[in-house]
């Protein structure tokens, strides 16, 4: 289904106006990770976290007063709603976190555990390299891939465009301090693909349209590949936003952090599909270009 009909839309044209968008956003972004860093979950950190919901309205107050008694004033609380609370705190053993959930019913109202997890430090760092050489193998395996489908330039442009992503969902969770987990790194490796598949398909219909219309300036190569591929990639974008989107609602307070970095990331990577990674390769070729005609002329002048 083509929603938007026929189109020539000048993306390249309007491509500094672009860069600037994506540089700020990463910029702010960037600051946010200098000076707050990320809420690390409790896959990362190490710890104890105990979400629970009581049966009445509580105070995060009233909840800190409980905890002090255990020697846990310093603890985390996370108020997701009026009754209902995530607690994050140092490692404690099965016995203290029974005292403290016998307390808070005492002293307070009923209460619901909804989830309680404990990871040590040294699995929390474990678990940080991992996450590291995932992300880092990734866009190896992508390089490799993309050099020896198309070209090294093409492999380049691509892992830029992914960094952009990245940057941008790592960068709103530490604006909004949302909890950096295990699944939150899986949704950025789903990112990863989603935004790279985008990428090629444009890149794919540019290397069709450089081979059969070669005169063509290269500015409207970019475009015309764009734009043949546009309603493509916004009929992919909707259909894979929607489920999302319900995740997110629907989907518990668990899943919705992942459905959240997915989210993000989707609207990056559609961004950086049609404004970034393709126009880049207009300035990758100019930059190339200038190198290859000042090596002709100095070959030219040697053989003189």
């Amino acid at each position: 289904m083509d929603l938007i009909g026929e189109k020539n839309f000048n993306f390249v044209r309007n491509r500094r106006m672009a860069y600037i968008i994506s540089a700020i956003v990463i910029l702010i972004g960037l600051i946010s990770i200098l000076f707050q860093g990320f809420n690390l979950g409790i896959d990362f950190a190490g710890g104890t976290l105990i979400q629970i919901r009581f049966d009445k309205s509580v105070s995060t107050t009233e909840v800190r007063d409980i905890l002090s008694e255990f020697n846990l004033s310093q603890s985390t609380i996370q108020n997701l709603s009026e009754n209902e609370f995530v607690i994050r705190t140092e490692k404690i053993d099965p016995e203290r976190i029974k005292g403290i959930l016998s307390a808070l019913r005492e002293n307070l109202t009923d209460l619901e555990v909804l989830r309680v997890e404990t990871v040590g430090p040294v699995i929390g760092e474990n678990l940080k390299k991992l996450a590291l050489y995932a992300l880092f193998f990734a866009f190896i395996g992508i390089t490799l891939y993309i050099t020896m489908r198309f070209e090294f330039k093409f492999s380049i442009i691509s892992i830029l465009a992914l960094f952009h992503d990245c940057l941008i969902v790592l960068g709103i969770f530490s604006l909004l301090q949302k909890e950096i987990t295990i699944s939150v790194i899986a949704a950025v490796l789903t990112i990863i693909g989603y935004s790279l598949n985008n990428t090629i398909v444009i890149l794919d219909r540019l290397r069709e349209n450089i081979k059969f219309k070669a005169r063509e300036p290269f500015e409207n190569l970019i475009n015309m590949s764009i734009n043949q591929s546009l309603s493509r990639t916004i009929n992919t974008s909707l259909t894979t936003i929607i489920p999302i989107l319900a995740l997110y609602f629907f989907g518990g307070n668990i899943l919705s952090d992942f459905a959240l970095a997915l989210f993000i990331g989707m609207i990056a990577g559609t961004y950086s599909s049609i404004f970034i990674a393709s126009p880049l390769l207009l300035e990758w070729n100019r930059i190339f270009k200038v190198r290859q005609k000042g090596i002709r002329v100095t070959s030219k002048k040697s053989k003189k």
